[in-house]
């Protein structure tokens, strides 16, 4: 029997909690989670990966209408936040309303009925709203490399950790530089006997200032009103300081890259290894990667540093493009996620049947990040060109969720059974956003990185402050649409 709803979120992660827990709080009762998982959490519940943590400030990554006073670190580890996710998820109702174990398997738009029909494991489910809550890493990206399937020993993605597994003794190759490898590399490289690291590119890395959270500021915290508000303003400010180097690189950016200079000079010793390590490009052209012990933990002698791509995995043998090998007995792949070709767009379609995939043709664009033109009545967040390299998702995902409820509401208030974001909106919205990347570091630092997509164009990154987008994304606009006349009503 098919299941309908007045509105559906696809996707139980960060997102799709806070879209739930604020249509809810606007009046809009019947909500409904599809979660392919059995639990809460998405991103968070799916990595689990020795050291798996934010590299966030814990007062900004949370959200700003549930504050948390419990923190232990200044920067929350993967155990607390899934944690936090799942009380605030629970605490708002929404265990009762959330279809565990349920995966989509497609959706399309039904013009004549005005709603979304989805296809899932547990049927067909219709619903005059999608919220599109997947996240940018829900898939993740396992690489293309020749023998890889025949591999005799173990492999696995870090985002699917086979804790079963144990690394003791073993020799162990990693493939894959960027965020999850700086973590988890530490936490293994005491245990295993050897450790085969394949850098394609060198990272930039900054030490951390992660700390325990005294006793006395969690009182604070419990007990000063304001005091967590005030706490989360200090992080902004400091987070959004470094943001302006983003957007002005020479010389500011530069000048904090002699912060990453001087840290790999101070504890990489070895010229040679030292040289491995040290980026071509300017810092913040990729992902700004944070740790107190990676690049300390790649100075040990069971560690060797391989500075080339892998071409082939022959039997138990990773060869690496420029001839070196290691023989190994696993190998964990650190090679992130499918951010721009998430698979969700081969399997979302339109009135006709083309999917999101077809429209974009390698290169997503969505007014605001957050509605595309084609697809009435579906809201994704956490979508194109929303990402930036200094500040937190939750301020992205807060300015998206209140477009959409306010788009909700509005449609529910004036009758509108349809909205539709003009063409030539969105593409004069797309037009700025490029026209303003050109500038960043993003877009000039002289780096090829996940923010660019298979045409070569940023389709990931924000090129202006967080409070620009605060401001901006949060703001629904109804004659930025096109607005039907019910057929079912009439």
């Amino acid at each position: 029997m098919t299941q309908h709803h007045e509105v559906i979120v696809i996707g139980a992660g960060v997102s799709g909690v806070g879209a739930a827990i604020k249509l809810r709080e606007a009046g809009v009762d019947d909500v409904v989670i599809v979660e392919k998982a059995e639990t809460f959490g998405g991103t968070w519940r799916a990595n689990t990966y020795p050291g798996c943590a934010c590299d966030v400030p814990s007062g900004l990554y949370s959200f700003s209408f549930a504050p948390n006073p419990e923190w232990s670190r200044l920067f929350a580890t993967q155990p607390e936040i899934l944690a936090y996710i799942d009380r605030v998820a629970r605490e708002h109702g929404l265990a009762e309303r959330t279809r565990f174990g349920v995966t989509m398997t497609g959706a399309q738009w039904d013009a004549a009925a005005e709603l979304w029909r989805l296809d899932t494991t547990s049927g067909e489910f219709t619903a005059r709203f999608v919220v599109s809550a997947a996240g940018p890493w829900n898939e993740p990206r396992f690489p293309d490399i020749t023998g890889l399937d025949e591999f005799d020993g173990e492999v696995f993605h870090s985002a699917r950790w086979n804790h079963d597994y144990d690394l003791s003794g073993k020799r162990v190759a990693v493939i894959g530089t960027g965020a999850s490898a700086v973590q988890f590399v530490p936490q293994i490289q005491p245990e295993v006997a050897a450790l085969h690291l394949f850098q394609r590119t060198a990272q930039w890395v900054l030490p951390k200032p992660d700390h325990p959270v005294p006793g006395i500021e969690k009182q604070v915290m419990r007990r000063v009103p304001f005091a967590h508000k005030a706490l989360r303003g200090i992080e902004y400010a400091m987070m959004e300081s470094l943001g302006v180097a983003f957007r002005h690189p020479r010389p500011l950016m530069q000048a904090v890259q002699g912060i990453g200079s001087a840290y790999l000079r101070a504890v990489v010793r070895d010229p040679v290894l030292r040289a491995k390590l040290t980026p071509d490009y300017l810092l913040g052209c990729k992902r700004i990667l944070f740790s107190n012990n990676y690049l300390q933990s790649l100075t040990k002698s069971n560690v060797d540093v391989h500075a080339t791509a892998v071409t082939e995995i022959r039997g138990n043998t990773v060869i690496g493009a420029d001839g070196s090998s290691a023989e190994v007995d696993a190998i964990i792949l650190g090679t992130g996620f499918h951010i721009l070709d998430s698979p969700l767009g081969e399997i979302v379609r339109d009135a006709d049947g083309r999917s999101l995939a077809d429209h974009w043709k390698g290169s997503p664009e969505a007014y605001l990040g957050t509605v595309t033109t084609g697809f009435p009545n579906m809201f994704s967040v956490l979508g194109p060109s929303l990402g930036t390299g200094h500040s937190s998702a939750f301020a992205v995902l807060e300015a998206q969720i209140t477009f959409l409820v306010s788009a909700v509401t509005r449609a529910r208030r004036e009758g509108w059974p349809v909205l539709d974001v003009r063409p030539e909106v969105q593409a004069r919205y797309v037009d700025e956003v490029q026209a303003a990347l050109s500038g960043t570091v993003y877009n000039s630092g002289g780096c090829r990185s996940y923010y660019l997509d298979v045409n070569g164009r940023n389709s990931f990154s924000w090129p202006w402050s967080t409070g620009a987008l605060t401001s901006r994304v949060s703001s629904f606009d109804p004659s930025d649409f096109t607005v039907t006349e019910s057929k079912v009503l009439s």
